[in-house]
């Protein structure tokens, strides 16, 4: 066989791989994407960032006010994150992007646990 026949094969045997396998499904997807806090970030520097998402950055916190449903686990760290991702998947269509002074970070892995909802927006 040629080397040009040996590539025609190989490219088809790709092509036939990505044919039949079955699609990922469960909790990780490589399109979508949350914004949460980094966990080696002090509480310190997330909570001055989570002030801002949660105030003049415009995050919706209400999820994370006293018996709503991402309340709890009730830390700096938890509350950052969903007030990160908040504030991202509601801007990120006009610019906006997942740093908060180094505090945050991109992750696929849905952060959602519970009753509480991590909001993705496509």
């Amino acid at each position: 066989m040629s080397s040009s026949t040996h590539l025609i094969i190989l490219s088809l045997s790709f092509l036939l791989l990505f044919i039949i396998t079955p699609t990922i499904s469960g909790d990780v997807s490589f399109d979508e994407e949350w914004c949460i806090a980094d966990e080696q970030v002090p509480d310190d520097e997330l909570q001055r960032a989570l002030d801002w998402a949660c105030g003049k950055g415009g995050a919706d916190c209400r999820n994370i006010q006293m018996k709503q449903p991402c309340f709890y686990p009730n830390t700096v760290r938890d509350h950052a994150s969903y007030a990160f991702n908040s504030y991202y998947q509601k801007f990120k269509h006009k610019g906006a992007t997942c740093y908060f002074n180094s505090a945050a970070m991109v992750t696929s892995l849905d952060p959602s646990h519970g009753s509480c909802k991590f909001e993705y927006v496509p």
